[in-house]
């Protein structure tokens, strides 16, 4: 996992004068932007975009030291849309606007990242979960699936992606994400009691096919049906990228206390797995349960 964050890290410093996604970030480390970002946080002890804003200041402010450019082009240099958002990003950063820092062309001390962690610091990822500007609504809709396969990976014992990631390992997802066939994206699921074999985890990985689905599986992996039901699916307000966790948390949070019957269903957990997609900002957090109609 080190070796992936530094990865990333690398090729941040050489693009610091590019626009950078968390997609192009999470390409150098061979994982989802999702997992990326989570080995990211928790080996640097900063978000990828946290990181960048941090670097791009010191780079900044070691040329308003060395050099006579221009406060605003020093600010364009590092992608900073204006003079103004420069110079309070500055002055947060450093405790002065650009302009006094210049006059007393004040030492910038070495930036080095955290120290590195060990991977997985559950805790340390709780307490970094940003309680503001998070998504205010979700969008609820009721989906019909036909009966269908799902190649998965099982664990043995997680209940959430981050045990499942320790077990499983990290590879999973790249492997999913390589089968021409599937019918939709890879998705982490939740698998109902009659869904999970002995002496394995209720949270696996997967991706649907089609019902007659006969090609090899990977090794390592299994393919069981599932049977047409019925998804109620939440889903939040786009958010950036690096706010994921907000997004996920207040979706948890909604799904708590809703109430299927106002759409005239209720849970069926037996019908098939609770699934989470993949984070994508653009597109709001994504979950959906299996339902029926009240009735039957």
């Amino acid at each position: 996992m080190v070796a992936a964050a530094d990865r990333m890290r690398c090729f941040i410093d050489e693009n610091l004068d590019k626009h950078l996604t968390l997609s192009m970030i999470a390409k150098k480390a061979g994982y989802s932007p999702w997992h990326a970002s989570r080995i990211y946080s928790s080996v640097i002890g900063k978000s990828p975009f946290e990181y960048i804003k941090s670097k791009r200041l010191n780079e900044a402010a070691k040329d308003l030291r060395e050099g006579n450019k221009k406060i605003i082009d020093v600010a364009f240099d590092y992608l900073f849309d204006s003079h103004e958002g420069f110079t309070r990003a500055f002055s947060k950063e450093f405790g002065m606007a650009p302009r006094e820092f210049r006059k007393a062309a004040k030492k910038v001390p070495a930036f080095l990242p955290d120290s590195f962690r060990g991977y997985y610091l559950k805790k340390m990822m709780e307490e970094s979960i940003m309680k503001n500007e998070k998504p205010e609504a979700i969008f609820v809709q009721v989906v019909k699936r036909p009966e269908r396969k799902m190649i998965l990976k099982r664990g043995v014992r997680a209940t959430h992606y981050f045990e499942y990631c320790e077990e499983a390992g990290c590879d999973v997802w790249e492997v999913l994400t390589g089968i021409k066939e599937a019918i939709y994206e890879p998705v982490g699921m939740w698998l109902p009691e009659n869904m999970i074999k002995p002496g394995t985890s209720v949270y696996a990985q997967g991706v649907e096919v089609d019902a007659d689905y006969s090609n090899e599986v990977p090794e390592g992996f299994e393919m069981i049906d599932l049977p047409p039901c019925s998804m109620m699916v939440f889903q939040s307000e786009p958010y950036d990228d690096e706010k994921f966790e907000d997004a996920i948390d207040m979706v948890w949070e909604k799904m708590k206390s809703f109430d299927p019957g106002i759409y005239g269903y209720k849970y069926s957990d037996e019908d098939g797995p609770r699934i989470q997609l993949e984070p994508q900002g653009y597109r709001g957090y994504i979950e959906a349960r299996p339902v029926r109609k009240i009735g039957e």
